[in-house]
């Protein structure tokens, strides 16, 4: 996987908190990043999210309550997240996790800003009748 090499910190405990939609993870270097899913599934590096080429991302909208549901290793390199939207397409390498991570803040920023722009909500688009649904 491009980027990857001997050096590359790699994960020694990924810790999901379904209830607060994040994502822990400790590197072998003491870093420890906290991602939201909302995050990790709007910059999924998936063909669908990221694109072919720079200038092609395809922003992702309603995406504030996607939980992740499922987390598998690939190798020992990756981890692929299945999300509760059905998005599972992405492979999420150390490297690209540890660099997410150093630059969660602008990516973050930058996404919000994207939003912003293009009119677009975080909010998941809702049917009336399920949001006055009580759980019991």
């Amino acid at each position: 996987m491009a980027g990857l090499t001997k050096d590359t910190p790699h994960p020694k405990e990924i810790k999901l908190h379904q209830k607060s939609r994040i994502l822990d993870i400790t590197f072998s270097d003491g870093q420890t990043f906290q991602f939201p899913c909302e995050f990790l599934r709007v910059y999924s590096p998936s063909a669908e999210v990221s694109g072919h080429g720079p200038g092609q991302e395809v922003l992702q909208t309603g995406k504030k309550m996607v939980n992740i549901r499922k987390i598998e290793p690939v190798g020992n390199y990756a981890i692929q997240l299945s999300f509760t939207d059905g998005h599972n397409t992405g492979l999420y390498s150390w490297d690209l996790l540890y660099d997410y991570g150093l630059n969660q803040d602008n990516m973050w920023q930058r996404y919000l800003q994207r939003m912003e722009e293009a009119g677009a909500s975080r909010e998941p688009e809702t049917n009336h009748r399920t949001m006055h649904h009580s759980c019991k």
